[in-house]
C-alpha cells in the first residue's frame, strides 16, 4: 500500500512497461552510449565540457518533464535519452578523469542506488512505477533512473572491456540474464517491482554493448559504423516510436483509487 492517497483523476507521470517501452528504452541507452562518445571525442568537446553541457540540457528536460504532471511521450523520452547520456558521462568521469576503477564505480553506484530505493520505500512504502503521481515519487524515480544508467555503464564496460569478454558476447550475456528475469516474472511469478528494476538496470549494458559493437572500429572489436551513423539510426527509431505513442496515446494511464501502489 501507499503512504500517499490516490486522488481520483490522478495521472501516472511515467509510462507503463509495455513491449514498446522496453524497445525504446534499449534504443535510448544505445544513443546514450554513442552520443556521449560522439560529443566528447568526435566533436572534440572533451569529457568535462560535454558533461557540463549535457547536464545543463538534462536539467531543462527534467524541469519540462515535471511540469507535465502526467506522462507525455515527447518530454519523458527526451529526458530519458539525456539521462542515458549523462549517466554514461558520470561513469566516464569517475573512471577516466578521477581514476576510479570500474569495479569501485560499479560498487559505489550500486550502493547509491540501494540507498535511493531504501529512502524511496521508507517515504512511500512502495517502489512501484504504476503510481508515480506525486512530485516526491517522481524525484525518487528520476534519481533511481540516473543511477541505473551509471551502474549499467560501469557493469557493461567492466564485463566487455576489463574482463575482455567483447561487445557481442557481453550483449548476449546480458540478454540471457534478462531472459532469465523475464522467465522468473512470467512463469515463476517473482515480484513485479523487483523484476522491473533488475531488467531496467541490465538493459543499460545490453543496449550499450550493442551500441559499442556497431560504432567502435573493427580493430577494437566493433563493426566500424561510427558514433554518428549509429546514433542517427537509433535516434531516428526513437523519434518514430515516440511520434506513434503521441498520436495513439499509448503507454500512460489514468490511475484509479484502486490502483496497486
Amino acid at each position: 500500500m501507499s503512504s500517499v492517497p490516490l486522488a481520483a483523476g490522478a495521472y501516472n507521470r511515467v509510462p507503463q512497461p509495455t513491449p514498446s517501452f522496453w524497445v525504446i528504452k534499449l534504443l535510448a541507452v544505445t544513443v546514450g552510449e554513442t552520443a556521449a562518445d560522439f560529443l566528447a571525442l568526435n566533436l572534440g568537446l572533451g569529457l568535462q565540457l560535454t558533461s557540463l553541457l549535457m547536464t545543463g540540457i538534462l536539467a531543462i528536460a527534467i524541469v519540462l518533464q515535471f511540469m507535465q504532471k502526467r506522462y507525455v511521450p515527447f518530454y519523458y523520452w527526451f529526458a530519458v535519452v539525456l539521462v542515458s547520456v549523462v549517466g554514461t558521462l558520470l561513469t566516464d568521469n569517475l573512471v577516466d578523469n578521477l581514476g576510479v576503477p570500474l569495479q569501485t564505480t560499479a560498487i559505489v553506484t550500486a550502493i547509491l542506488l540501494a540507498i535511493t530505493f531504501a529512502l524511496w520505500y521508507a517515504a512511500e512504502k512502495t517502489l512501484s512505477i504504476h503510481t508515480i503521481i506525486t512530485t516526491r515519487r517522481e524525484v525518487f524515480y528520476w534519481i533511481a533512473i540516473l543511477l541505473t544508467f551509471a551502474l549499467g555503464t560501469a557493469v557493461g564496460d567492466l564485463v566487455a572491456e576489463k574482463f575482455d569478454v567483447g561487445y557481442l558476447n557481453t550483449g548476449l550475456l546480458f540478454a540471457l540474464i534478462i531472459g532469465v528475469i523475464a522467465f522468473g516474472y512470467f512463469v515463476l511469478k517473482i515480484d513485479a517491482v523487483l523484476s522491473f528494476w533488475l531488467a531496467y538496470i541490465l538493459t543499460r549494458p545490453l543496449g550499450a554493448s550493442f551500441g559499442d559493437l556497431l560504432s567502435q572500429p573493427m580493430e577494437y572489436g566493433g563493426l566500424g559504423l561510427g558514433t554518428v551513423v549509429t546514433s542517427f539510426i537509433f535516434l531516428a527509431a526513437i523519434v518514430v516510436i515516440v511520434v506513434y505513442m503521441s498520436f495513439t496515446g499509448r503507454g500512460g494511464e489514468l490511475v484509479s483509487r484502486q490502483s496497486e501502489a
